[in-house]
């Protein structure tokens, strides 16, 4: 089982739907919880395709609600817990010379650790609600220390919120009897989210917030 598990998780590489849809329906929760993971850890597995998927094969019972969310926020933060971790004691230079690992620009998780270092804390939730990109917040927050309580709670409830509503976009598609209305309500939810993070940014300048350049968070 082991051998097929690993062989699985070499082919998600391909990233197709087809292959996504193959691993969770081999290995249910299982597969639901390594792909949230390896999706919180900032490798290149898009949540946008894996949720709403999730949501249609509650809404035609082949999985159950509880079991799988249950799946999807515990992989999210055992994955999240790993790139702050590697940043909290391994530090920039050793992180920025490795990203490619992860399949992350540089350039990407320098301009988060600016916006972090400008915006304080709170942009832990913020980004969380953003599509592509909510993942790079783990390496600023662990590179300013950023007390691990304040990180989770601030994680959680962003992550609760997008779980909850892309896998309620399946979930209500299906019902609906039309599956294309998951893909139109993902991009449409995209550009409200984004709309969302040009308002959070612009007010956070606006208001201030934290600016040092020690890289360290108050506890």
């Amino acid at each position: 089982m082991l051998c097929l598990l690993f062989m699985s998780l070499t082919n998600l590489l391909n990233l197709t739907y087809g292959t996504i849809l193959g691993f969770i329906s081999a290995y249910s929760y299982l597969a639901i919880f390594i792909l949230l993971l390896l999706e919180a850890a900032s490798l290149p597995i898009p949540s946008e395709v894996i949720l709403p998927m999730v949501g249609a094969l509650i809404g035609i019972g082949a999985l159950r609600t509880l079991p799988a969310f249950a799946a999807v926020m515990l992989g999210g933060i055992v994955g999240m817990g790993i790139d702050y971790y590697i940043a909290y004691f391994l530090g920039k230079d050793v992180v920025y010379r490795h990203l490619h690992f992860f399949h992350i620009k540089k350039a990407s998780v320098v301009a988060f650790d600016k916006w972090f270092e400008r915006n304080g804390t709170f942009t832990v939730f913020v980004a969380r609600l953003l599509p592509v990109i909510r993942g790079l917040i783990n390496f600023p927050a662990g590179f300013a220390q950023m007390p691990l309580k304040k990180f989770y709670a601030y994680s959680i409830a962003g992550t609760a919120i997008w779980d909850a509503t892309l896998m309620a976009f399946g979930v209500f598609a299906i019902a609906l009897g039309n599956i294309y209305l998951i893909f139109a309500a993902v991009a449409a939810l995209s550009i409200v989210l984004f709309l969302m993070y040009r308002f959070a940014a612009r007010r956070m300048k606006k208001t201030g917030g934290r600016s040092g350049r020690s890289g360290k968070i108050k506890k």
